[in-house]
């Protein structure tokens, strides 16, 4: 009678429980309309793929921190040892049952009722029921009744429209397993390294060992494991102790990276934009929202990752990558370890390459090298000089001096110097471009007002922080900070006529009806090539195309880079190369027909580099990507914009009576062109025309008494013929330079002509002790 009594019991529950399903079908209908697909569509990675123009996987970036899932991974690319360990571990009888196990759960209502341990009789259907229903999810106390009794309707309702392989897909996608690891993808790549596809029968024991325990102990979950893989091989004996030791590396393992791919700064960079956008968009504009930020699923058909779509190039910015870090690798022994490089494309603004650090190579590799703010040296001339050009102030053959010059300013005297700390005397602007001389810049710096100058850079996209006269006149040499990207873009500006423009990183998906016009699209680019369609001209048209001339004119850069130098090329560019004070930044800035490079070499410590030069530092690989992009496509020199003239120009004598410069032909702005440029005839031949040009009036030399004497001369520098130098009074020597051993005291220089008269003289004080005699030590 006892007996009997047993087994009515569980009969009993099993009436009950098909009661309560039948009344719970009635109440929770909606799972007959969940289907795969929507699933699938709804499942979201914790990571957003960047791509490039084409789909091609540039970046991978975590942007849900709350948990770590992987992309959805279809049941074909799911190694068939984790599909098998899943099923025995989770659901002997999955392909057999209709997503209730029966036979599961009269075991484990006989179990409960002699309050024996029994596996268990949730079936994967219902786990997978209760994985993306929120109303059934399981909480921190476990499920009610009645969720129980929904989860098994919801099971059944699975099982009549779904597929089993569908539900073994759509369950290893949205499992948890440890920790924040949702997802066979996530956890095959966090722990052991590698794509689902690639899981063998151990590291498949232990994936499927963590379902039934996320968070048990690596001993707990080896056990589990080894019972699993007994299941898995019956004929083989299986090791234990090495599992269990395999299982506490694994579970310790983190080698899924929260970011990884070739472009992490653009990557973010846009990430942050579209953020920007649905922010202001749902702040009440009145503008259409953006669309949300992609994150993981497919791309329908192609089998590529969705998410967003950029303009760059992967290949493009693959190659820009690896020739930044091998040149980088070349200037570590010059105390260099970042750089940076951008690709614009001329016509449309759109970033092809974006590199913001030296990556391993840096010790700030997440700073952006190409947003960050630098001093960009003698980089902004060719804007100054396009200014002065286009206000008709000069010419590309106008005569500015180049020698020492002392410029009063509110702080004192500006006593600005070239790079080589040598002056090449009266030069024409070509010249004085093209070779990077700093006294001319600063000379026509004067002409133009440093305020006037700081309000063209400003318009040119510049972000200047303070005003013209903030910086002076040093602002000719790049005193104010700007970043790459802007500089670029104001040299991109130049390509395009004196056009101004903004850059996009942000591309449209790309249809089957763009690719039918992919090909005559790119042979109609040069058509459609207006940065901003209707606007004015920043800059006048033919003084961009003047500055372009002279950037482009090897012959011209010369005396500062010689005949052979890296920024010529095979093909027409035009580039600039710049160095901040103290070699903490480097420059390299040109564009071609199509496109325009910036690249910048430096520290982001700020520390200096050793003697490392424009065509030293970020030439060399401005060169590099430029014969890359045009490996298959030709640059042709643009043609001039009306109202240019073309003119034979000729130089006068300079005081050694040579030509200043050979003649030939040059480009005017119409009405301003003249046959002949030179000095004045009585500057040229008199004997007035000689000066001191170093060292300046006024200067103070401090002596060191650690230093030797013979190390601490001063050079004497001065222009004219046939001239004597006399220091107080007393003849000191003969030519243009001389050098000195300084005397404590105040001193007074002169400058002598052949007849004895002086024609030009300079105070200075030298303070310090003098050279110390031995008797006096005593």
């Amino acid at each position: 009678m006892q007996f009997a009594l047993f087994i009515s019991s569980p009969r009993k529950t099993l009436v009950t429980l098909a009661t309560a399903l039948l009344a719970a079908a009635c109440v929770h209908p909606a799972w007959a309309f969940t289907s795969f697909e929507d699933v699938k569509r709804d499942f979201r990675s914790s990571d957003t793929a960047v791509l490039d123009r084409n789909g091609e996987l540039l970046q991978r970036v975590r942007t849900d921190p709350t948990v770590r899932r992987g992309q959805w991974t279809a049941l074909a690319d799911v190694s068939p040892a984790l599909r098998t360990a899943m099923v025995l571990s989770e659901d002997r009888r999955f392909f057999e049952h209709s997503g209730i196990d029966w036979r599961a759960v009269s075991a484990a209502a006989w179990g409960n009722l002699w309050n024996t341990r029994t596996r268990g009789a949730s079936t994967i259907t219902m786990q997978l029921a209760g994985l993306v229903d929120d109303d059934l999810r399981r909480n921190s106390g476990g499920r009610s009744f009645t969720q129980k009794i929904g989860q098994t309707v919801a099971a059944a309702q699975l099982e009549r429209n779904w597929r089993k392989d569908q539900i073994l897909e759509a369950y290893l996608n949205t499992v948890p397993f440890r920790g924040e690891i949702v997802g066979i993808d996530a956890l095959s790549r966090t722990l052991f390294g590698k794509a689902p596809s690639g899981l063998d029968a151990r590291e498949a024991a232990v994936a499927s060992a963590l379902v039934r325990a996320p968070n048990a102990k690596p001993a707990v979950v080896a056990q589990r494991a080894c019972e699993v893989l007994r299941a898995m091989e019956p004929q083989q004996k299986v090791d234990c102790e090495a599992l269990d030791m395999f299982t506490s590396a694994a579970v310790q393992r983190r080698a899924f990276d929260a970011n990884e791919g070739i472009a992490p700064h653009a990557a973010r960079r846009v990430l942050r934009e579209i953020r920007d956008a649905n922010a202001e968009a749902n702040a009440g504009s009145g503008a259409a929202p953006t669309p949300a930020l992609p994150q993981g699923g497919r791309e329908k058909d192609s089998g590529k990752d969705a998410g967003v779509r950029t303009t760059l190039r992967a290949p493009l910015q693959r190659f820009a990558l690896d020739t930044l870090h091998r040149h980088l690798r070349e200037l570590r022994e010059r105390h260099v370890e970042d750089g940076a490089l951008v690709v614009l494309d001329n016509a449309t603004g759109e970033v092809l390459a974006w590199v913001g650090s030296s990556g391993p190579l840096s010790q700030a590799a997440e700073v952006d090298g190409v947003t960050a703010l630098r001093q960009p040296g003698s980089t902004l001339k060719p804007l100054l000089y396009g200014q002065a050009i286009a206000e008709r102030r000069i010419t590309a053959a106008s005569l500015i001096e180049d020698s020492s010059a002392q410029i009063s300013t509110a702080s004192g005297l500006y006593i600005p110097q070239n790079y080589d700390r040598h002056f090449k005397g009266p030069v024409s602007a070509r010249t004085a471009l093209a070779a990077s001389l700093n006294v001319p810049a600063v000379r026509t710096l004067v002409m133009v007002s440093p305020e006037s100058f700081a309000r063209e850079l400003r318009a040119a996209g510049l972000p200047l922080r303070e005003s013209g006269d903030y910086y002076g006149y040093s602002l000719a040499l790049g005193s104010a900070e700007v970043s790459l990207l802007s500089l670029t873009n104001a040299y991109r500006m130049l390509a395009n006529g004196g056009r101004y423009g903004t850059t996009t990183m942000t591309a449209r998906p790309v249809t089957t009806a763009d690719k039918t016009k992919a090909a005559p699209a790119a042979k109609t680019a040069k058509a459609t090539a207006t940065a901003t369609p209707g606007a004015a001209p920043l800059m006048d048209p033919r003084a961009a195309f003047i500055v372009g001339d002279i950037l482009s004119d090897p012959n011209a850069r010369t005396r500062t880079f010689g005949l052979d130098s890296i920024l010529s090329t095979r093909f027409w560019t035009a580039v600039k190369t710049g160095t901040s004070k103290d070699m903490r930044d480097n420059w390299a800035v040109g564009w071609s027909q199509r496109y325009t490079v910036g690249v910048w070499v430096g520290n982001a410590s700020g520390e200096s580099m050793w003697d490392v030069s424009g065509t030293s530092g970020a030439a060399p690989v401005w060169a590099e990507v430029m014969r890359f992009l045009h490996a298959r496509e030709p640059s042709r020199a643009p043609a001039p914009p009306p109202g240019l003239v073309e003119a034979r120009v000729e130089f006068g004598a300079g005081p050694d009576g040579s030509p200043l410069e050979a003649a030939r032909s040059e480009w005017f702005l119409q009405g301003t062109e003249q046959p002949l440029f030179a000095l004045d005839t009585g500057m040229a031949n008199d004997a007035n025309f000689a000066r001191i040009t170093s060292p300046s009036d006024g200067t103070i030399i401090a002596v060191d008494p650690d230093i030797p004497p013979l190390r601490q001369r001063v050079r004497f520098e001065s222009e004219g013929r046939g001239v004597q130098w006399r220091i107080d009074g007393k003849f000191f020597a003969r030519g243009n330079s001389a050098q000195w051993l300084p005397w404590p005291g105040r001193h007074v220089i002169e400058l002598v002509d052949g007849a004895g008269k002086v024609v030009d003289q300079r105070r200075i004080e030298v303070r310090g002790a003098g050279v110390v005699t031995k008797s006096a030590k005593r």
